[in-house]
């Protein structure tokens, strides 16, 4: 496999990360990334490889990436006060709510990282004060960049090369024509004093910033974002591309972070989903803005999308109608009470049914595996981002009569000990036959035909 890391003496030549001793981060910032992929391949195997040899198989080879560098295309800043009351941008230290003042991180997005040391450096001239977690006090607390590309994420604003090797070294960007950026600001309270000035001076550096939005979080809680979000600039929404299909992000909406690997891992899962049926129709829980789901439409036969998130569902009804696609529809529910709901009438076709599933690093339920059990889906997807929870649920599945055919780990996020996973499951078929025949023999001829043989007749 090709890759931007061809040797041992790459890592050092970057040096070692300044803020890794604080932030912790990045647990693997000391291994190549030959090392990285196959310690990730070990952590998969260590909960995986029992199940992998009771069915039979063997876990593929991790798919890895050729942009190990700047990848987050979600970049997130804690804005506090450090123990002197100067105002600091940064992230959370490791497992803990010790905000670490970072600039320049190794994983995200450079250009998001710039603007959000700009709104960092014009907090002064703006009199915006930066909240206090302790006395509850303040106005701004986190600062949210999330960037899409239409084109080639060749173009990207981190590198020239693309696909060939990330240019780690690229500091400056490139051409940003096909680049959509949005800067959230979350603050305490609506009032935004000086705000248009504000869009001006950001803007006027950061022409590519394409909305700009305020979310209003008022609680004190560790969660970033609150329930409110005031567009101040643009759409109030950025669109990605992928898989050859436009994708519109919400502030909230979930979304892959790594472009060059989501593509990779989608269509390992496409992949997977059409293995044992032409056109199916397909079941997309935890389907997020709809990706993977919009990724199938074109060969399936129907796609539901299954989404709790209010905000993303809207997103994804956007999305297929941006992408013309009509075969397929989104319901906002949970996932586990929407199977609930509806496994009876699933039962009724199941072996037309693919199901698809992407759940948090929580896992499943037991009650989703159940009820997708009860209406004997014959395939299943899985995709996880969690190898512990994913083998929980799989021991679960398999309980209920589903095989284990096939385990492909996929590398979302390069330098830490996360690893994405791609499962295919099939259900084991204990149907009846589909017809009987009838025989009507007498039985003193059923005993010339046991004595003729010299012992027991053949049924």
């Amino acid at each position: 496999m090709k890759t931007a890391m061809n040797n041992s003496k790459n890592n050092k030549e970057q040096g070692k990360c300044p803020y890794f001793a604080k932030c912790g981060g990045c647990s693997y910032i000391n291994k190549t990334y030959e090392e990285q992929l196959d310690i990730k391949q070990q952590n998969v195997s260590k909960y995986l490889k029992d199940i992998a040899s009771s069915q039979g198989i063997k876990i593929e080879k991790i798919i890895g990436t050729e942009q190990p560098y700047y990848y987050r295309n979600k970049v997130h800043s804690v804005f506090a006060l450090d123990a002197g009351g100067k105002p600091v941008r940064g992230i959370y230290s490791e497992k803990s709510h010790r905000v670490v003042s970072v600039k320049g991180c190794m994983l995200e997005d450079k250009k998001a990282d710039e603007i959000i040391e700009e709104v960092y450096r014009l907090l002064p001239s703006f009199k915006y004060k930066v909240y206090d977690e302790d006395r509850g006090t303040g106005w701004l607390r986190h600062v949210l960049v999330r960037v899409g590309h239409i084109g080639s994420k060749g173009n990207c604003s981190n590198d020239t090369k693309g696909d060939k090797g990330a240019d780690i070294n690229n500091t400056k960007g490139n051409d940003t024509g096909n680049l959509q950026i949005m800067l959230v600001l979350v603050t305490v309270s609506v009032p935004f004093p000086g705000k248009n000035n504000f869009i001006k001076a950001v803007r006027t550096k950061f022409p590519e910033i394409t909305t700009i939005v305020q979310n209003i979080n008022d609680k004190r809680t560790s969660m970033v974002l609150g329930d409110r979000n005031i567009v101040c600039y643009g759409p109030g929404f950025i669109e990605d591309e992928m898989m050859g299909l436009k994708f519109r992000i919400s502030p909230d909406s979930f979304y892959q972070v790594n472009p060059y690997q989501t593509e990779k891992l989608y269509k390992k899962a496409i992949e997977y989903a059409f293995e044992n049926n032409a056109s199916p129709m397909i079941i997309d829980t935890y389907c997020g803005t709809g990706t993977i789901g919009m990724g199938m439409a074109d060969k399936a036969e129907k796609v539901i999308g299954i989404e709790l998130n209010a905000s993303a569902v809207k997103d994804a009804i956007q999305n297929a109608k941006k992408n013309g696609i009509k075969n397929i529809e989104f319901v906002k529910a949970d996932a586990t009470a929407w199977m609930q709901e509806y496994q009876n009438k699933i039962k009724e076709n199941a072996k037309d049914y693919v199901l698809i599933m992407d759940p948090p690093r929580s896992g499943s339920t037991d009650a989703f595996i159940n009820a997708a059990a009860n209406a004997g889906i014959e395939h299943i997807v899985y995709v996880s981002c969690n190898p512990e929870t994913l083998a929980r649920d799989l021991k679960a599945f398999i309980k209920k009569k589903y095989k284990v055919k096939k385990i492909t780990p996929v590398d979302m996020f390069p330098w830490t000990e996360h690893v994405e996973s791609c499962v295919l499951l099939e259900r084991v078929s204990n149907r009846k036959a589909d017809f009987y025949v009838k025989l009507n023999v007498k039985m003193k001829d059923y005993y010339q035909i046991k004595d003729s043989k010299g012992g027991e007749a053949d049924g």
